[in-house]
């Protein structure tokens, strides 16, 4: 009976092998259609990876709102919690999309407009100022007058045309979102928001039904930890980088810099890529300023930037981001360093939360192979 069932097992699996193997060659036979079934199945789900991502930056707002309603003597509030938590985010987000639309966009709008339209005057001053300089001047070299002669023959407005840019907009809208998918995307993020508690107990007892109990606990952790920190990095990083954008603008503004909005929320979007982006972004804001506005307002614009960044290093990104992930500096410049390498400015950003999770991984995995050679001497 134990042969006719081990040659029974052997059948199936070499049946199930052969299946395998014939359906890989088919794959790689029809590779076009089987990429093109993909890329289809992706446009599909794109609206539904949409709504899980807004839910994933919204749970927390909505999660302290529902905190606040429950905490109210009012049975009607305290009741319907989630559903007015989940409500208030939505709203305010709206009301936030539509300042930015209403007052914030159009300045920084035509402060870009501005500024492409006045580069070949500001590239002709730029120009002169250098040819004033000595010849044994290190801007004289070959390098920079190469880089001079590529930034001259270099057409800029063709790429900020008014027209060019309402249809490159329109192209990435119909290509991601059309009007159905930004519906079907809220509405999945609302249900998921809503109704997260149902659905985290679904994924719990499939976790558990599928994994032993010591990898299903293993798993929680892990799953907690990253969400934790991606989430803390993400969420505490845009806020930071909102704040840090409209303190500087406001400083610039009363300076009288000129691009103050566009040159403040362009420092405060790079700010959110620890260490290289504060440097980047001032750095292109001094040339820009030195040449708009000339080398005592460029100096005057650094101090004031650096300060600005020095009480949000030290005061309100600590506050917003709360504990720190306690990741050196070190490591923090070569995840940013490799990130940047390989998956440019996403990989920039990302890569400190990633660090982050690896760096749980591995002291999990050394603290667990010390303690059992402790146990084995």
């Amino acid at each position: 009976m134990n042969e006719i069932k081990s040659h029974w097992k052997k059948w199936v699996y070499w049946f199930l092998f052969a299946v395998a193997v014939i359906m890989v060659y088919k794959a790689l036979d029809n590779f076009s259609d089987v990429m093109g079934a993909i890329g289809t199945f992706f446009e599909v789900i794109t609206p539904f990876l949409a709504g899980i991502f807004i839910a994933y930056l919204l749970y927390l707002p909505c999660k302290k709102f529902e905190q606040k309603f429950k905490k109210s003597k009012l049975k009607f509030l305290s009741k319907k919690a989630r559903i007015l938590g989940v409500a208030t985010v939505y709203i305010i987000a709206i009301l936030i999309i539509v300042l930015l639309t209403m007052f914030i966009l159009p300045i920084i709008w035509d402060s870009v407009v501005d500024l492409i339209n006045n580069i070949p005057t500001y590239y002709e001053a730029a120009v002169n100022k250098l040819n004033e300089l000595p010849q044994d001047s290190f801007w004289h070299n070959d390098l920079v007058n190469q880089v001079i002669q590529n930034i001259k023959e270099l057409d800029l407005k063709q790429f900020f045309q008014f027209d060019k840019i309402v249809e490159y907009i329109g192209n990435a809208i119909s290509a991601v979102f059309s009007i159905v998918d930004v519906f079907i995307a809220l509405i999945v993020s609302i249900y998921i928001l809503t109704e997260r508690s149902a659905i985290m107990q679904f994924l719990r007892k499939l976790a558990t039904a599928i994994f032993p109990k010591k990898t299903y606990n293993h798993l929680g952790k892990y799953f907690d930890d990253s969400n934790t920190i991606f989430f803390k990095f993400i969420a505490s990083q845009f806020i930071d980088a909102v704040i840090v954008g409209i303190l500087v603008s406001i400083a610039l503004t009363i300076m009288g810099v000129k691009y103050s909005v566009v040159l403040g929320f362009f420092i405060g979007l790079f700010n959110m890529i620890p260490y290289f982006g504060a440097i980047i972004a001032t750095a292109i804001s001094v040339i820009i300023t030195i040449i708009t506005g000339g080398l005592t307002q460029a100096i005057w614009m650094l101090i004031v930037v650096i300060i600005l960044q020095q009480i949000d290093a030290n005061i309100i990104n600590p506050k917003i981001v709360g504990k720190s992930l306690k990741i050196s500096p070190l490591l923090v410049i070569f995840s940013v360093t490799i990130g940047g390498a390989f998956f440019g400015v996403l990989g920039m950003f990302l890569a400190v939360p990633v660090i982050a999770v690896v760096k749980i991984l591995v002291e999990d995995y050394v603290d667990y192979k010390i303690a059992i050679r402790n146990k084995e001497s």
